[in-house]
């Protein structure tokens, strides 16, 4: 019987213009205006005011330990060559083979269902390749962009936690949704999705 994995590889994974890599050091200036804009910090519980001392611990010292505690991965999305966002998977329980995903995109390149395909790509890479059998995706009830990217990556919507999140206005109700193993098109390989291992 094959062991329990601790943690997630370490991988590009790209689907046609869209590309889930490593952030790196040059990314911290548009980390930082992507955390400062209105709409990313009405729902996440990010630090107001963001500035660059959190982008880098961020990039140097939060996403390594994220991926070498086993927590989760976190990527940055690239969309065409430029800095489009961030994704992760986190609360990962590898006894129980279950992770959530959270993502944020820049403004610029918002509308262009990049959400929507980055969770589908990372989430089907969790399930075919690294083991997973449950995917959650959590959004406010009143973030209706989060959640049409959970619908839009193939999550399904499952129910409402009260008062299960918090942001900056205060405790909010959290939409949960959920992707399983089975739900994925084709186990083994994450539908038209390419992954590189970089470990």
């Amino acid at each position: 019987m094959a062991s329990t994995p601790t943690r997630f590889e370490r991988a590009l994974l790209r689907d046609g213009d869209l590309l889930l890599r490593e952030p790196v050091e040059a990314d911290v200036p548009a980390i930082v205006a992507g955390c400062r804009d209105r709409l990313t910090q009405e729902w996440l519980p990010l630090p107001d005011p963001y500035d660059e001392s959190h982008a880098r611990g961020f990039v140097a010292d939060f996403a390594p330990r994220q991926l070498d505690s086993g927590a989760g991965i976190v990527c940055a999305l690239e969309h065409q060559g430029d800095y489009a966002g961030m994704i992760d998977c986190k609360k990962t329980d590898w006894r129980g083979r279950t992770t959530e995903i959270g993502y944020w995109v820049m403004p610029g390149h918002r509308g262009h269902g990049l959400a929507g395909r980055a969770a589908r790509l990372l989430a089907d890479w969790a399930l075919c390749d690294q083991g997973i059998e449950r995917v959650e995706i959590r959004a406010a009830t009143g973030n209706f962009g989060s959640q049409k990217a959970a619908l839009a990556a193939g999550f399904q919507r499952e129910g409402v936690l009260r008062s299960a999140g918090f942001v900056h206005a205060g405790r909010v109700d959290l939409v949960v949704f959920g992707k399983l193993r089975s739900e994925v098109g084709s186990v083994g390989g994450a539908g038209s999705a390419t992954g590189q291992r970089t470990s």
